[in-house]
């Protein structure tokens, strides 16, 4: 199948490592001119290398940019700008955010939450929709979370603000189609990146076992009966965000193994 991505502009979000990296190399593998970002400048760096080598692709560039601080969001938007001179593909993606129940977070918590996993993605979006509407054309994926469709207990603020993307995402779909611009989320089940490790250590030590029995155990609960490897959600995302997806936009889709019991 023919994604019709080569040489299509491609940001992808918090994609030095993860859900992200695997993501910013399958676009790479298309032949997608790809934009990665971080807050690390040494880790895109790094991963700016890894990514070339890996593909064949050269046209992969970087800048650093902390999500959660707006004028670093405009200054990336500038660097991008003056690299591609526009943006077809808008990946958002984000870190989970403190983990916790209701009693465990505070107010600077949900602040922090919302900057980072919500009015992050808005003020992305801002920066790409008139370059789409122009072009009558645009992809927008936006990163979230199994929480979405069946809530993750201890993680109240993911919960809330990854349930706002789905709202923002199916608002965004119906407001922009006929400018050709499909908008959807995605959400990963348990994908064996560094947040679900970080889970599953910190659930370990709240109930007193070692790690490898928590993880063990969620595999059980998955019935392809392991965690998904990162380049397979990545597959997923990079077809949604294609041209040969041509009709699918409004959608809430995670990518779990079958994991969730939820219709």
């Amino acid at each position: 199948m023919d994604l019709k991505l080569k040489d299509k502009h491609v940001l992808v979000m918090a994609s030095s490592k993860g859900l992200g990296r695997a993501i910013a190399l399958e676009f790479a593998n298309e032949g997608a001119a790809v934009f990665l970002t971080s807050r690390s400048p040494e880790s895109l760096e790094q991963t700016a290398g890894e990514l070339k080598r890996e593909s064949g692709n050269d046209n992969i560039h970087f800048h650093p940019c902390d999500m959660s601080r707006e004028e670093e969001i405009s200054g990336l938007f500038r660097k991008v700008r003056e690299t591609f001179g526009g943006i077809d593909v808008l990946i958002n993606n984000t870190g989970g955010p403190k983990a916790g129940g209701f009693a465990d977070v505070q107010d600077e918590d949900w602040i922090r939450a919302f900057g980072q996993n919500l009015l992050s993605y808005t003020r992305t979006i801002r920066e790409v929709l008139p370059g789409m509407q122009e072009n009558n054309w645009g992809r927008i994926i936006n990163i979230s979370s199994s929480s979405t469709k069946e809530v993750i207990d201890g993680l109240i603020l993911s919960n809330t603000f990854r349930a706002g993307m789905v709202g923002l995402s199916k608002s965004l779909a119906r407001e922009y189609a006929a400018s050709n611009i499909l908008v959807n989320t995605i959400g990963p089940g348990r994908i064996k990146t560094d947040r679900i490790i970080e889970l599953d250590s910190a659930r370990a030590q709240n109930i007193g076992v070692s790690q490898e029995e928590v993880t063990e155990k969620a595999k059980q609960g998955i019935p392809i009966g392991r965690y998904g490897q990162p380049d397979e959600f990545a597959r997923a995302v990079v077809f949604l965000a294609s041209g040969a997806n041509t009709y699918l936009t409004g959608q809430s889709i995670v990518i779990d193994g079958g994991m969730l019991k939820a219709l």
